[in-house]
């Protein structure tokens, strides 16, 4: 078997691992993702309440784009949670998987 054959094997498969991790980074962990808007409904919101008194409640949100969309989670601050309700439609504003702003529509 030839040696460059090899190498170019070799080499196919480090940039597959390189590529798969940066894309991995960027879309799924928000690393240096770009910041998207999308128009969503909101489907329901959750407060995981945490034993501890030292620390904060978490506020989720689930949200779906358009009718047949995928559906997605963000966690978000109180004053969105007491704000939003399931059915609220609007224009979402996410980094990655970070929640940035959501503007109700009326």
């Amino acid at each position: 078997m030839p040696i460059s054959l090899i190498l170019a094997v070799v080499l196919l498969i480090g940039v597959a691992g390189y590529l798969f991790v940066f894309v991995q980074r960027k879309h799924t962990f928000g690393v240096d993702a770009p910041e998207r808007k999308a128009a969503v409904t909101i489907l329901d919101k959750q407060v995981m309440a945490t034993e501890d008194p030292t620390q904060e409640d978490e506020y989720w949100i689930y949200i779906q784009k358009g009718t047949f969309g995928p559906k997605r989670e963000f966690q978000i601050g109180v004053h969105y949670y007491h704000h939003l309700n399931p059915g609220d439609k609007g224009m979402l504003t996410y980094q990655g998987d970070k929640f940035l702003h959501f503007a109700l529509k009326r």
